[in-house]
């Protein structure tokens, strides 16, 4: 298999990856085949996959660009992706000129991109770390160098606590997190979950099995309850935790009348830290 130049060396590209995948979705150029693949597959089950993605995208702008009205001038986006149009610093820095971002992401790919992407942006920084271990990113020293933990954060959790598995403590790492973000800072999370679907638990749950068994990474989907066990500590900011669509549409009602079906599955949600 060729490796395009862009693609970090040391890297398997003969292996799926969930950052990767998900850029196929949002329609991005920086996939391998065998994630476009594993992505086909997961599609067969659950077609609405990309406008699941795109709407996750649409809510994040939007979750941003409150933030940045709300006074917050700091974020922090962990399991961030690989940068597609339209990334947080672009909407934070718009909004609110010299907000500084620090990515998160343990994929290489994401990293090499994200770094290449950012090159001479000094309010920005790139670190290659996993949620999974909330002390070295807190300590690493692109935080030291960029964010003011005395100071308000938004903490971007966007598609990526439904990849860790109970039994790796997603609550105790998102705790550990909150507890260095100063009063009236912001949680913004997405998460998967069956419920909204339109299609049967059984049928949605094909795409789970691929990314259990193709991707190597499992796909937990959680109840709204078990969501909001993420925000423990925080009040809820209005609408509290909705489906993707109902989060402050811009156009409300039209677009939720507007919406696909597929784009209800899963919850999101914004917590100010009391």
């Amino acid at each position: 298999m060729e490796r395009p130049a862009w693609a970090p060396q040391g890297i398997d590209i003969t292996v799926p990856s969930v950052s990767r995948i998900y850029d196929y979705y949002l329609g991005g150029s920086h996939n391998f085949e065998v994630d476009r693949e594993a992505a086909r597959k997961a599609m067969e089950f659950l077609p609405g996959l990309p406008k699941i993605m795109q709407a996750n995208r649409a809510f994040m702008r939007r979750a941003v660009r409150y933030a940045a009205d709300q006074g917050v001038s700091q974020f922090l986006d962990i399991g961030s992706g690989i940068p597609t149009f339209g990334n947080v610093h672009e909407v934070a820095q718009r909004a609110r000129p010299g907000a500084r971002v620090v990515y998160v992401d343990h994929d290489p790919v994401a990293v090499a991109h994200s770094r290449a992407v950012l090159d001479g942006n000094p309010d920005t920084a790139v670190l290659a770390a996993d949620l999974r271990g909330p002390r070295e990113i807190l300590h690493s020293a692109e935080i030291r160098e960029l964010l003011d933990l005395k100071r308000p954060v938004a903490l971007l959790l966007i598609a990526v606590l439904h990849f860790i598995e109970d039994a790796d403590d997603p609550y105790g790492a998102v705790a550990e997190l909150s507890e260095a973000l100063a009063p009236g800072s912001l949680l913004i999370v997405t998460h998967a979950s069956f419920e909204g679907m339109p299609i049967p638990t059984e049928e949605a749950g094909g795409a789970v099995d691929v990314y259990r068994d193709d991707v190597r990474n499992p796909l937990i989907m959680r109840d709204r309850e078990e969501i909001a066990r993420f925000f423990k500590g925080y009040e809820m900011v209005e609408p509290g935790i909705v489906p993707i669509p109902e989060w402050r549409p811009e156009n409300a009602p039209q677009d939720i009348t507007d919406a696909d079906p597929y784009t209800f599955a899963g919850y999101v949600g914004v917590g100010r830290k009391a």
